[in-house]
C-alpha cells in the first residue's frame, strides 16, 4: 500500500520511485508487475481458490512457475478421477 500512495503521490513515474526507494528502475518496474499480477489473480480469485493461491506462490517468487504448473495439473487431475 506504501508503494502505490508514493506511486500515485509522485505521478505516476517510476523514475521517480526509484530515486524516492534508491533503487534502480527495472527493480521498480519489477515491483509494480508483481502488483498488477496480484490484483489481477484477485479478481479471479472466485473461480479458482486453489489456482490462485499456487500462481500467488509464484508472484511472490516462493515456488518456480514450472512447479506451479506442475501441482495445478495434479490438481486438475484429482477433480476429474
Amino acid at each position: 500500500m506504501e508503494f502505490i500512495k508514493k506511486f500515485i503521490l509522485g505521478s505516476g513515474s517510476l523514475k521517480e520511485i526509484a530515486k524516492l526507494y534508491g533503487v534502480s528502475y527495472p527493480t521498480v518496474r519489477l515491483r509494480l508487475d508483481k502488483i498488477i499480477q496480484n490484483i489481477e489473480l484477485q479478481e479471479k480469485e472466485g473461480s479458482q481458490p486453489f489456482s490462485t493461491f499456487v500462481m500467488k506462490l509464484v508472484i511472490d517468487d516462493k515456488i518456480d512457475l514450472e512447479v506451479a504448473k506442475s501441482i495445478v495439473d495434479k490438481y486438475k487431475e484429482s477433480l476429474e478421477e
